[in-house]
């Protein structure tokens, strides 16, 4: 099964808490800022191997993450 997230950068308040619970180290540390002075995180799966298993948006407090599946 393939899956990707979106995440919303205006949300994010940069706990990376996803970073951790991603098993695959897809989620990442942005440099870019977003307009709370936060550093939001970004999604980099190059390769496919995001199965969209959902715990990174479980994981989130924010509600930051939409987890999709094809």
């Amino acid at each position: 099964m393939k899956g990707y997230i979106v995440i919303d950068k205006e949300l994010c308040k940069e706990c990376h808490l996803c970073i951790q619970a991603c098993k695959y180290g897809l989620i990442v540390p942005s440099r870019e800022y977003n307009s709370k002075g936060y550093r939001p995180v970004s999604f980099k799966d190059g390769e496919g191997k995001c199965v969209g298993c959902a715990l990174c948006g479980v994981a989130c407090p924010e509600i930051a993450i939409e987890v999709y599946r094809e």
